[in-house]
Order: C-alpha cells, then structure tokens, then sequence
C-alpha cells in the first residue's frame, strides 16, 4: 500500500508523529529530574515550551495567510475582519472579568487543538472513502481529545490551560465520569478492532493515520488524565500540538509551493531558508512575550510599568489577537475550494 504521507516517511515521523511519542519516553525515563528542572530552571522551560514552540506556531500561519503575495487582497474581509472581530470579542469579553475572558479563550482554545488533530486524521485518510471504517476514525479522534477535556472538567488539576481556576464553573455539571469513560474506552477498543479487521480483510493499513490516532489517545490521556502535573502536561501538550503544525505549515507552503508562485517566500526554500523560517517565528513570538511579561504578568521579567485597569482591559483583548486570530483563521484557512460542476 502507498501509504498517504505529506511529505514522505521520515519527515512526516520526526516532525508530524513522532512528537508525542518521544516525548512520553522522555517522561518515563526522565520524570523525576524534568521535575527538578522545572524547579531549578523554570525560566528556561518557559522559554523553549511556552515561547519558542507554543506562541511561535502561532505565527507560522502567517506563512499561509498575510506573507503569500494576493492572499489578503483575495481574501481581504476574512484576513481584515478576523483580527478586528477579536479585539472586539476580547474587549467584551472582558467586560465580564479577567476569569471569564480566560476561560472562554480557553474553551476556544482547547476546540482548537481537538480539531487540529481531525485535520492531521483527515489528511492522512484523504486517499480512503467515506465509509464507516472513517467514520470511526474520526469518532476515535474526538473521543481521544473529549474525553480528557471533560475529566479535566470534573477533576481539579494541578494545571492551567492559561490561568487557575478557568474550568472550575464546569464542575458544577452533574456527574458523568463513570458513563463517558464505559464509552471512552469503548470506543477505543472498537477503534482498534476495526483497524485490525480492516488490515487483514483488505491487506492496507494506513501508517501515518494510525499512528497519528495512537499518538493523540497516549497524548491527551498522560497528559490530562494519568499525570497531574504542570510541567508534564504543557511538555505533552504544547511539543505534539506545536511542532507537527509548524512542520505543516513549512512543508505545505513553502517547500511544496510551486516555486513560480512562491515569490517572497522562496528565500525560506533551502537550508539556511529553514533557520530564517524558525528565526521569523521566535522573533514574533519572543515579541508578544515581551509584551506580555512586561505589560500584564511581571513573572519572568518586569519594567515595573503600573497599567491602569482601565487601560488593561483593552490591552489584554489586543495582545490576545494574534492568538484568537490564528484559531479563528485555522477554521477557514485549511478548507478546500468546493468543486463547481
């Protein structure tokens, strides 16, 4: 079978598959001193998790949308109105106080990372029908990512999507721990009886799309469900949900654009290209992070500027743009044209 890789194997695995994968050995075999690394150098994790590949994977869009040559134009209402309806939303939003606006973001952005991994699951599936053998892959995606949202919900954690307490007006749901995990599990084990009757009745099987479904079930349950702890889960989460999309955005549109049409983007097409296109998303995002420590959380460094409330409940909207944008944007940018005829 050929199977359906985006690039080819062994960029697909070290950079698309691989991630979650890695990381959880480097979990098991390295727990306790990554634990003790997170308490002697906090900054530094911060600074490669949170800034290098969390934050920088939000600006790679900017590969797809605002620096191809034609696409705002093209697309002028949707790359202009995006970014104006954000503010705008944030702005309202916090209106509502700071724990509201933080926790909508929040659910806006845990839809963000489940639907992420659909996407990743549809395009190694593009090749198959839609049948029912699809149909329970896309079932196991969400159950795989579902599941270990809503235990977070009924579970406190000893983590934070952005800050403490965002998910704590969820608990007060009625109790259904034990009825979704009969199904999560469930649904696992159809998931995988289903690809082992599918191998042996037809003699395909689809190596990327499975290992991409395993590797979003070992992700989203060790990091959410089985461990409880900070550092492990933004290692988990932020390395399999960063990394992979970064490499897409970079094989999709630029080393796989014609090279007639690339036009600005070309000189990203080579090897010294590939340290220029890491160097544009961590000046980006080193950027924002400036903003952010020094304008509203004064953690990991402070110019001791007094912001006003009332001038902070305009900033933060404006500062979470780029952010809310790149979700926003993510739900248009990837669909495919309909065909006319």
């Amino acid at each position: 079978m050929k199977q359906p890789w985006i690039e080819n194997a062994k960029t697909d695995w070290w950079f698309i598959l691989s991630p979650p994968f890695l990381v959880l050995l480097i979990i098991f075999f390295f727990q306790t001193q990554i634990q003790e690394l997170e308490n002697t150098y906090s900054f530094y994790t911060w600074l490669f998790l949170i800034v290098f590949v969390d934050v920088a994977h939000v600006y790679s869009t900017l590969f797809k949308t605002y620096f191809i040559k034609g696409e705002v134009q093209k697309r002028k209402l949707l790359y202009i109105g995006v970014p104006v309806i954000s503010w705008g939303i944030g702005i309202f939003l916090f209106q509502w106080g700071s724990l509201t606006f933080w926790s909508i973001l929040a659910l806006v952005a845990v839809f963000h990372f489940i639907r992420q991994q659909y996407g990743f699951m549809r395009i190694y599936a593009r090749f198959e029908p839609n049948n029912w053998s699809k149909k329970i892959d896309e079932v196991a995606v969400y159950a795989a990512t579902i599941y270990p949202m809503l235990y977070w919900f009924k579970t406190p954690r000893a983590f934070s999507w952005f800050v403490n307490n965002e998910f704590d007006w969820l608990q007060r749901l009625p109790d259904y721990l034990s009825s979704i995990t009969v199904i999560y599990f469930g649904i696992l084990i159809l998931w995988f009886f289903k690809t082992i009757f599918e191998t042996v009745k037809t003699g395909k099987f689809n190596i990327p799309k499975t290992m991409l479904i395993i590797g979003t079930y070992l992700s989203w349950y060790f990091g959410i469900v089985y461990f409880n702890n900070d550092l492990l889960f933004t290692f988990l989460n932020v390395i399999s949900h960063g990394i992979p999309y970064i490499a897409l955005i970079y094989i999709r549109e630029i080393k796989q654009r014609d090279s007639n049409k690339l036009n600005r983007l070309l000189i990203f097409k080579s090897l010294m290209g590939i340290f220029l296109f890491i160097g544009v998303l961590v000046g980006f995002a080193f950027l924002e992070e400036f903003l952010w420590e020094t304008l509203v959380w004064n953690e990991h460094f402070s110019l001791n500027l007094n912001i006003s409330e009332n001038l902070l409940q305009f900033l933060v909207p404006l500062l979470v743009v780029p952010q809310l944008t790149h979700y926003l944007l993510d739900g248009f940018i990837w669909r495919k044209p309909k065909k006319v005829g």
